[in-house]
């Protein structure tokens, strides 16, 4: 089983996709727009030509999908998005707290990338595109919390 998370936007997740692919180190192998859909689709109207109905992002083994969706199709899509995070793991403390520094870059902070009681590198943000993240370094067998 593969669980993958797919995520909405309004018009920018080429965009989004594309910053993704960057920091992530990873390849959109599908792009497909409303543009390229079937004749007999019901999303006909010429603003969403552009839009993506279909992207994917494969980083390793690992992967997001995404797709613009109008207010009409999603009622929420416009609204903050909230009560869930994409969260990357890592042991690489530094690629974490890059991953971190460049998902930031245009968005807001919520935890600063910090040491915590579980973590030698942590922190949250919602990214530029209003998705929220949570990226965290994997402890070694021997890591231990600093004291005080």
């Amino acid at each position: 089983m593969k669980i993958v998370t797919s995520l909405s936007f309004q018009g920018q997740c080429r965009e989004a996709f594309e910053f993704y692919a960057d920091v992530l180190g990873g390849t959109i192998t599908a792009a497909m727009p409303y543009s390229a859909a079937p004749p007999d689709m019901p999303i006909s109207d010429e603003k969403y030509k552009d839009w993506l109905m279909h992207c994917w992002l494969q980083v390793g083994d690992q992967a997001l999908m995404g797709a613009d969706m109008d207010v009409a199709w999603a009622p929420n899509v416009d609204k903050p998005k909230n009560g869930f995070d994409v969260t990357l793991h890592t042991t690489d403390k530094a690629e974490a707290k890059r991953w971190y520094d460049a998902l930031c870059d245009g968005g807001r902070p919520g935890m600063p990338f910090e040491e915590t009681f579980w973590s030698p590198g942590f922190g949250s943000l919602t990214d530029k595109f209003g998705v929220p993240w949570m990226i965290n370094t994997i402890p070694s067998a021997d890591w231990k919390p600093r004291q005080g």
